[in-house]
């Protein structure tokens, strides 16, 4: 079965010959994100490699996918995990042929993994969940007891 494929970035060579089924675009409008992510039937997410080095580190578009409700494959990154739970939430894939076995899963399970991270996504990793989480660590810090260093201990 012959599947259509998009890719999007800036950071991907005009000049590479691109095979016929893969359309091209430099930028997605922010506006057309979700329209984009809720149409297909995977999204690839292969991270930057600035952001590989530094872990912990995911690309606002694995959130905007999983909201979207779209499956999500993905190369590794340090932390990813603590995000999403690797092959319950998403998968990981290292190879082309990783990619094409995850396109050819049952498309029951793709949905049912894509639930999850939309379930994970708006439970843990919207702007409120963060602010609430951010709250409590202040909380945490305003209640311990203040330990004066030594030095101003023994100066005054």
């Amino acid at each position: 079965r012959s599947r259509v494929f998009l890719l999007a970035g800036a950071l991907y060579p005009w000049q590479w010959q691109w095979p016929a089924n893969l359309r091209r675009f430099d930028h997605i409008a922010p506006a057309q994100h979700a329209a984009l992510y809720s149409s297909s039937r995977a999204t690839l997410n292969i991270t930057r490699r600035e952001m590989t080095a530094s872990g912990w580190c995911p690309s606002g578009r694995l959130f905007e996918a999983a909201a979207c409700g779209a499956p999500i494959l993905s190369d590794w990154w340090e932390g990813l995990d603590s995000f999403f739970t690797p092959q319950e939430e998403i998968l990981i894939v290292q190879s082309a042929a990783e990619v094409m076995a995850a396109l050819r899963q049952n498309h029951g399970e793709l949905t049912r993994m894509a639930a999850r991270a939309a379930e994970r996504t708006f439970s843990e990793h919207t702007g409120e969940a963060r602010a609430i989480e951010l709250l409590k660590h202040f909380e945490a810090a305003r209640s311990r007891e203040v330990i004066v260093p030594l030095a101003q201990e023994l100066a005054a």
